[in-house]
């Protein structure tokens, strides 16, 4: 390196006055080019825009750079003596593997050039270059570095997290949710789940029955909503041969595969007044029986509840009843809605990206800038469950390295509520009145009609019903 290469390293950092700021002030480019003018000319203009540069006048001098240093950008030549930019590039990959590179070109290589893209390169300029054509390329292949850097450390972040059973969160409020799950987790009490639709609770009772002495035990899922009542007690309680029309043998009902392990009672508030009765003595004594059977059965069964309707508005208005509440209710666990997690909807969206990228053979980085801000700003009101449909919708409409706002709904990008005002003319009949709000509904969860449901409070079969 000659002695104009060594004085260029030695300067400050320093914006001249009037000059602009960079998009990433602290970053570091290594311009390599063994034309001394050229590399000096370039130095100045990048240095004028509040850049940190180094340089070298071969490519062998700039591994060694990028050995030495924390290098962003490596602006190279493509033909230089001893090492040209091609083999730079490739090497330069192997020890720094978080580096862009641009290719600097003369005419008659651009073919070349093109080929060094393909082998990793971000873009190339040409000579004699324009001021503003350089700054662009710099500014965008920089914004590329820093957010692949940032999604790599969201990456670490997440395995961290995903070692405590897959929740996703470091917010305060979630690590405040965490924290009682572990305490409760060991223990024999029946947990209630509450909180809005889509805030984790099957995830929850998932890590309860995972963290507990039962867990090596069966955990049998049942949603309370998706049944009607005669085959929801079946379901639960099993029955004997004859019992109904169609009981053409003996059928153990879930509580009795449950034996030794943890019942989840999904959407616990559609329970009908009969089944409610029968889970009480389920939890008072230990016991079930069959539909068309007179033999009680002993079972061991812990109860994880779960619902986002107010049971206490239910009991107050007699519809679930009240010593039920009370012994589902024996350790409440409420999930916060993700629009209070603060900071956890970027963490969220990069392992949904991770996790669609892998069902689409796709290889998105991350999210731009536009596209975290839209993210953050937006108040989530389907929760994680939205959340992870925008990601995966996202991933299969993004043609880019990343996922700009563009490939977001546009609710989330308007940053505005998916649920609109709803204005009906007076004179409107309840039953117009009440097709109409599930039609709009259903319009904003776009036709998924389990989250309709749960938005308006009622089972899912009254949706279906309605809508035949």
């Amino acid at each position: 390196m000659n002695e104009n290469n060594r004085n260029d390293n030695s300067r400050t950092s320093a914006s001249e006055p009037g000059t602009k700021s960079p998009q990433n002030p602290k970053a570091t480019i290594l311009v390599v080019d063994d034309e001394v003018e050229l590399c000096r000319a370039l130095s100045k203009l990048l240095r004028r825009n509040g850049y940190h540069v180094l340089t070298a006048s071969n490519g062998e001098d700039g591994l060694v750079m990028l050995r030495q240093n924390e290098v962003h950008l490596v602006l190279s030549d493509l033909q230089m003596p001893r090492m040209g930019g091609i083999d730079l590039l490739k090497a330069g990959q192997v020890i720094s593997p978080a580096t862009e590179f641009v290719i600097i070109t003369g005419h008659g290589t651009i073919e070349t050039a093109v080929g060094a893209i393909k082998n990793g390169a971000y873009d190339f300029i040409e000579k004699p270059f324009s001021t503003t054509t350089t700054l662009n390329v710099v500014g965008k292949a920089l914004e590329k570095q820093r957010l692949l850097a940032e999604n790599q450390e969201l990456r670490k972040r997440l395995e961290e997290i995903q070692g405590m059973d897959n929740i996703i969160g470091n917010s305060r409020l979630m690590q405040q949710a965490l924290d009682i799950a572990r305490q409760v987790a060991p223990s024999t009490a029946t947990v209630l789940l509450t909180g809005e639709s889509g805030t984790g609770k099957e995830v929850f009772a998932s890590m309860l029955h995972r963290w507990s002495d039962r867990s090596r035990q069966a955990m049998i899922r049942v949603s309370c909503a998706a049944l009607p009542e005669t085959l929801l007690e079946a379901e639960l309680f099993g029955y004997e041969q004859g019992a109904f029309t169609g009981a053409v043998g003996q059928r153990k009902g879930r509580f009795e595969m449950a034996d030794g392990g943890t019942m989840f009672l999904d959407e616990v508030g559609e329970m009908t007044s009969t089944t409610q009765v029968k889970l009480l003595r389920i939890l008072q004594e230990g016991v079930v029986q069959r539909l068309g059977g007179n033999i009680p059965l002993d079972v061991d069964v812990r109860i994880i509840a779960a619902t986002n309707a107010n049971l206490e508005q239910l009991v107050a208005d007699g519809k679930f009843r009240e010593d039920l509440y009370y012994r589902l209710n024996v350790i409440n666990l409420e999930l916060p809605p993700l629009r209070s997690r603060e900071g956890d909807v970027v963490l969220l969206g990069n392992f949904f990206l991770q996790k669609f990228n892998e069902r689409n053979n796709k290889h998105i980085g991350g999210f731009t800038a536009s596209a975290t801000e839209a993210l953050s700003r937006y108040s989530w009101p389907g929760n994680v469950r939205e959340l992870e449909n925008a990601i995966e919708r996202a991933v299969v409409m993004s043609r880019d390295d990343f996922i700009d706002s563009p490939a977001l709904p546009r609710s989330v990008v308007d940053g505005r509520q998916r649920f609109d005002a709803l204005s009906l003319p007076v004179g409107t009949t309840l039953k117009d009145a009440e097709m109409a709000l599930i039609e709009a509904t259903l319009e904003s969860t776009n036709g998924d009609k389990e989250t309709a449901a749960r938005i308006l409070g009622i089972a899912a079969r009254t949706i279906y019903r309605k809508i035949q």
